[in-house]
């Protein structure tokens, strides 16, 4: 019996994989794709952001549980006995099972944990890893945000001792780069062609042998270059290496992730300026939720990452949820929670 394929999206926080998730859904032609979403945090918004794509064929609710399924419980590379592999389970075992699997990890989730779960004898027979995507931010990569200079960041550690530790986001960075089968380098409009190129250069010279880099924008990407890349990505682990091989945990205690409940917000730009001020005043990594417009009788998505911020309607609002506004606030260890709070909630 073929096994059916899974796709892996993995990337940074705020890279664009919700967006590259959804135009691949609007152009899936009918392909029965079952989505696995994991966000860091108590509170999904993931989900929430897909259902606005109102598409027929993206069921959110069905009677199996839908083809979009939330993993909110913890990071997916360290809960996969617990909550993805009963997942997995649950989608093998339905009467039509999916025609492929996508899998959209955390910002913060490390690919190859996830990646070796497809070895355990539950799935192996009947599910392949198709293939790892990584999605990055290449504005963010050619200010620096993420690089992964060894040399220079010896320098500057011995320059300065604060500086005398790892960096946890250049190690998921890296990992993520180190499991890719393909990577996208996303919001490469934001870029000259002089920029995107010494980008693509850059971070090509760190992949493994046969991986490309893609410019993209807004993730417009045909489903038919990510799916179908046959890479059986379970099968050549040793390849693939991390910061976290061996005896190693993989914790999560340098980040931080709150949410705040907020009513309306009868100025949606003025609300960004707000956001804007408690980014530049705070450690603020990404920032996504809704926003209940009075007047307006569809939701309003405000996304960012960094000082780049989004937004935009998205769908009306049902009648059965709350109108209300509603953000998770994601930084490293240290948020200062209260006043960010208090900044976005000031009159």
């Amino acid at each position: 019996m073929k096994k059916i394929p899974a796709t892996v999206i993995t990337g940074f926080l705020g890279a664009g994989k919700t967006t590259l998730i959804r135009h691949m859904m609007e152009n899936a032609n009918g392909r029965r794709i079952a989505l696995i979403i994991n966000e860091f945090g108590d509170i999904g918004m993931d989900r929430d952001i897909l259902k606005g794509c109102g598409l027929e064929t993206c069921d959110m609710e069905g009677e199996n549980g839908g083809d979009v399924i939330e993993l909110a419980n913890g990071c997916i590379c360290c809960t996969v006995a617990d909550e993805f592999l009963p997942t997995i389970e649950a989608l093998l075992e339905r009467p039509e099972p999916p025609e492929h699997i996508v899998i959209e990890t955390s910002g913060l989730a490390l690919p190859k944990p996830l990646v070796k779960a497809f070895n355990w004898p539950e799935v192996r027979s009947r599910v392949t890893v198709d293939g790892v995507v990584a999605v990055i931010d290449a504005d963010a990569v050619s200010a620096g945000r993420f690089a992964n200079d060894e040399a220079a960041l010896q320098a500057q550690r011995e320059a300065d001792e604060t500086l005398d530790h790892d960096n946890p986001l250049e190690e998921v960075f890296t990992d993520q780069l180190n499991c890719a089968d393909m990577v996208l380098l996303n919001k490469a409009d934001l870029l000259d062609a002089a920029t995107l190129k010494a980008v693509h250069d850059e971070l090509a010279a760190k992949l493994r042998d046969g991986v490309k880099a893609i410019p993209t924008s807004h993730g417009a990407v045909e489903p038919e270059i990510l799916l179908g890349l046959d890479a059986a990505a379970e099968d050549d682990l040793d390849a693939r290496p991390s910061h976290h091989d061996g005896p190693h945990d993989h914790d999560h205690d340098d980040f931080d992730s709150f949410a705040i409940t907020l009513g309306d917000i009868a100025d949606p730009e003025a609300f960004e300026a707000k956001i804007l001020a408690a980014v530049k005043d705070h450690d603020i990594l990404r920032i996504k939720g809704f926003l209940h417009v009075p007047g307006k009788p569809m939701r309003h998505v405000i996304q960012g990452v960094g000082a780049r911020i989004q937004r935009y309607y998205d769908r009306p609002w049902n009648g059965s949820e709350p109108k209300e506004s509603k953000l998770v606030i994601i930084g490293q260890h240290g948020l200062d929670k209260t006043a960010i709070e208090a900044a976005i909630r000031a009159a």
